[in-house]
């Protein structure tokens, strides 16, 4: 397939302003190579927190995505998706934990929200593209568009932009493709761009950082039980199953139990029928190890699946170097995964995204890993 990783002609196009120094010096790479180029800052969650408790408010956002806009010379659209992302992805999200799953919204909030949502309101304002601060890349060629791993292999958020298809990925823009972090920030200093040094956001998407069991408990009940080894000897308590994933370390405790030795405990299974936590001592614990695992119906980018069975590379979550597997497709009723190696805390509601060479080609929510 031809390919280009970028248009030759002037386009108009909205960025998504986030107040962050990514989206920024995005915009001013935009203008650099001629488009035409507006901003719009969403605001997709209607709860702002006291900013003294340490959260990411989203009018200190607003401001720094003015400042930014001011400094570039660029209008700037506001607008609020907060319905949009309640229907389509917090009812999810708080749907996943209440089975007892760990959900990951940012890749619902990139379909749904960033390139649903804000590529509608865009197109709707005249635009003929939309760029975001994502590390990936996009080549358009007469056969479709494919989304690709970006130059920093450290920084690259294809996983969390898997579920894209061929509209939005049509539209899309990623003008950082071919830059690290440092040189980000080392642009935004040169421009004088007052967020040149903020802070990347760990937070969950659009609501910013919080004490996520404290913002949870809002919303899904707390019942707790017993935390278990596998022996079944009751270790501690605790606060509910949905607070907990696969593989978890910290906050568990239960440090320093008598005869348990030094090694640190991590949680390898929940127990619904019986409301308990088995955790296991070890990272890499027989119980947390996995050869193989069983997905939801995959995503396609290019809109239909490889043929099945078929050798690719996969990752489990954001930042893990790829994995080689081998990947079966079973129509409605999923994917079956098996893995060159062993692969560490699979866990259910995560999602596994395949790759063949630089290419991302979809990815499936998890179900639960097999032996």
């Amino acid at each position: 397939m031809t390919v280009r990783a970028a248009r030759s002609r002037p386009e108009r196009i909205i960025i998504g302003l986030s107040g962050g120094v990514d989206s920024a010096v995005a915009a001013h790479r935009l203008l650099e190579q001629g488009h035409q180029v507006e901003a719009l800052f969403m605001k997709n969650w209607e709860e702002d927190d006291d900013p003294h408790g340490g959260y990411c408010a989203a009018a200190e956002d607003l401001a720094d995505a003015r400042a930014v806009a001011e400094r570039l010379g660029i209008r700037l659209h506001t607008v609020n998706f907060a319905t949009e992302y309640w229907d389509r992805v917090f009812e999810h999200f708080l749907a996943e934990y209440r089975a007892l799953r760990t959900p990951n919204p940012d890749i619902l909030c990139n379909r749904e929200i960033k390139f649903a949502a804000f590529l509608e309101h865009a197109l709707n304002l005249g635009a003929e593209a939309i760029a975001t601060g994502h590390y990936a890349r996009v080549e358009h060629g007469a056969s479709g568009h494919r989304l690709c791993l970006c130059a920093d292999a450290n920084k690259d958020q294809t996983y969390f932009l898997h579920l894209l298809d061929q509209h939005q990925l049509a539209h899309a823009r990623f003008p950082l493709h071919d830059l690290g972090k440092p040189e980000v920030r080392a642009i935004a200093r040169r421009l004088g761009l007052a967020n040149a040094a903020k802070k990347d956001s760990t937070g969950i998407c659009f609501i910013g950082e919080r004490r996520f069991g404290e913002f949870l408990a809002r919303y899904v009940d707390r019942t707790p039980g017993p935390i278990e080894d596998p022996e079944g000897r009751v270790l501690g308590e605790h606060h509910g199953l949905a607070y907990y994933t696969i593989g978890q370390r910290q906050g568990l405790g239960i440090g320093g139990i008598a005869g348990g030795g030094e090694a640190p405990w991590f949680v390898a299974t929940k127990d619904p029928e019986h409301n308990r936590l088995i955790v296991v001592q070890g990272k890499h614990h027989p119980l947390l190890m996995a050869g193989s695992l069983h997905a939801q119906p995959p995503h396609w980018i290019a809109g239909e699946a490889p043929a099945t069975p078929f050798d690719c590379l996969a990752r489990l979550r954001h930042r893990q170097p790829l994995q080689r597997c081998t990947v079966e497709t079973l129509g409605p009723e999923g994917c079956q995964v098996r893995f060159a190696e062993a692969q560490r805390a699979v866990t259910p509601g995560q999602s596994i995204v395949f790759y063949q060479g630089e290419t991302c080609l979809g990815g499936a929510v998890i179900e639960h890993a097999t032996p």
